[in-house]
């Protein structure tokens, strides 16, 4: 499975971006996608997961009301719209797959892989 995502950019505090992640070596439908992210200088965080149906999300608090994970199998594709945007959600945004348990816990990027390069989301004041 071969991930890319898409969709970063520079946005004003409370502005909103959608990124994508689409699956270009494989059917994406059989996966559970999570949406990772990395600030300058911390580790990697959770930020969501989508189950391989779409029937199960789950959401780091940080982000709770805010982010909407979703995906659309035929186009290959998972979603992740961001509102509200903060200075604090400045960051590398990344998709994998792997077991949704396991996101957002401590270094619960390692429980996933085939990660793409990355899409840069900053958020301006």
């Amino acid at each position: 499975l071969q991930l890319v995502e898409s969709g970063g950019g520079l946005v004003q505090l409370g502005g909103s971006l959608r990124l994508s992640c689409v699956a270009t070596s494989s059917v994406l439908a059989s996966y559970a996608i999570g949406w990772f992210r990395q600030a300058p200088g911390k580790e990697r965080e959770g930020v969501s997961c989508i189950s391989w149906s779409g029937g199960s999300t789950s959401y780091a608090d940080s982000v709770k009301g805010r982010f909407t994970i979703s995906r659309d199998n035929e186009k290959n594709t998972v979603y992740l719209e961001m509102n509200s945007l903060k200075p604090e959600d400045t960051a590398v945004y990344y998709c994998a797959t792997g077991l949704c348990s396991w996101f957002a816990g401590p270094h619960g990027d390692t429980h996933f892989h085939s990660w793409g390069p990355g899409t840069q989301v900053t958020v301006s004041t």
